[in-house]
């Protein structure tokens, strides 16, 4: 069977028992397209298909866009790996655990090892303290929410553990101050439009491309309401609220609000595997898809980067990708990996949380690529 035929069958599977309501998925070799395939329905009740230039709430594929304008911005000389945030951010001084002040760096933001961590209890606390994860609505800005921080202080003391957070959040509101303008525009500069990425942004270039959200059902996928609370396998609860990428007065989340197409993030995949260029030095990236958080427990066989999880041990990790894989994804539905060693790009764009990224839909593909 080709790799082709794997693919096909698996995506015609997903759909046709209801679990994907529309996918589009692309796989490079070396650059070279070996598989490319819009499925689906980017609105079921509407029927209107996938098509390649769909566009898809990205949800945390928004980190390592934001991740790499950071670096962008570091090789500029205009903050450092291990700046202090309160330097750039004096509403952002929250204490350790003890009620020391914490010294959360750049690179705790990027690595997640700031002290912060996604707790669905931070949006369930009272009006005054709750902090907004990025998912679901809100009218607050940067400084206003996570300033919350300041009186709840952090986890751990930074450096100590990894956690995933709204680290990423953190750090837009800072390229954002430093770049004197909004997140979207500093993204735009140093990453999506030098690389011509032109529908990926905080806001939708076309509303009529725009793939509808669907959610995990009892038996298949539903319509997304607003809000939805979603639960991964491990048991974490998820606040969603799709009408949140069209309120203006909601911060523009690093970790979760920006759209795009399939194809403009696999050329920013591409760009990665060969080494940055014209957007970051081969230096930094290389950095950015090596671990960076030594020995702090994480999965077994994985690391993190910069950009994502790493794979350090193949067999360990129970991952079919070369040691040095770097890969993540999107609770709206995404899932991609870079393998530089074997010269492979995935990306999976679905309109359907969570199946399509901690689902075995992206268990399932990944495993066809490398059969």
């Amino acid at each position: 069977m080709t790799l082709e035929d794997r693919l096909n069958r698996i995506i015609d599977t997903a759909i046709e028992a209801g679990r994907i309501v529309g996918t589009a998925i692309l796989v490079r070799k070396n650059g070279a397209p070996v598989f490319t395939r819009a499925a689906g329905m980017a609105d079921r009740e509407a029927q209107i298909p996938v098509e390649l230039d769909t566009i898809f709430r990205f949800a945390s594929v928004t980190k390592p866009l934001v991740a790499a304008t950071a670096l962008a911005m570091i090789e500029k000389g205009l903050f450092s790996l291990d700046s202090l945030i309160s330097d750039h951010l004096n509403w952002f001084q929250p204490p350790n655990p003890d009620g020391t002040p914490a010294q959360v760096t750049i690179r705790h933001l990027l690595t997640h090892t700031s002290g912060m961590a996604y707790d669905p209890e931070l949006e369930r606390l009272p009006p005054d303290l709750a902090i907004n994860c990025g998912l679901s609505n809100t009218d607050l800005d940067f400084d206003t929410n996570f300033s919350r921080f300041n009186k709840r202080g952090l986890a751990f003391e930074p450096g100590s553990q990894w956690a995933y957070s709204p680290s990423t959040d953190v750090l837009g509101a800072l390229i954002a101050k430093v770049h004197g303008g909004t997140l979207e525009e500093a993204v735009s500069h140093y990453i999506t439009a030098p690389l011509g990425m032109v529908d990926t942004h905080f806001h939708v270039t076309d509303m009529k491309r725009l793939a509808t959200p669907y959610a995990d059902g009892e038996t298949a996928a539903i319509r997304m309401p607003d809000p939805w609370v979603g639960r991964d396998p491990d048991g974490w609860t998820l606040s969603f609220s799709p009408a949140r990428l069209f309120n203006a007065r909601a911060y523009q989340s690093g970790g979760a609000g920006m759209v795009g197409t399939a194809g403009d993030f696999m050329t920013f995949l591409e760009c990665l595997r060969t080494g940055g260029a014209p957007v970051l030095g081969n230096e930094i990236v290389s950095a950015g898809m090596s671990n960076q958080i030594g020995l702090l427990p994480y999965d077994p066989g994985m690391r993190f980067g910069f950009f994502g999880a790493v794979v350090t041990d193949s067999a360990l990790s129970g991952q079919p990708s070369s040691p040095g894989t770097v890969r993540w994804g999107g609770v709206y539905g995404n899932s991609w990996f870079v393998d530089p060693a074997n010269g492979l790009s995935m990306v999976l764009m679905s309109n359907t949380a969570l199946e399509g990224c901690t689902g075995a839909f992206p268990v399932d593909i990944t495993n066809a690529i490398y059969a």
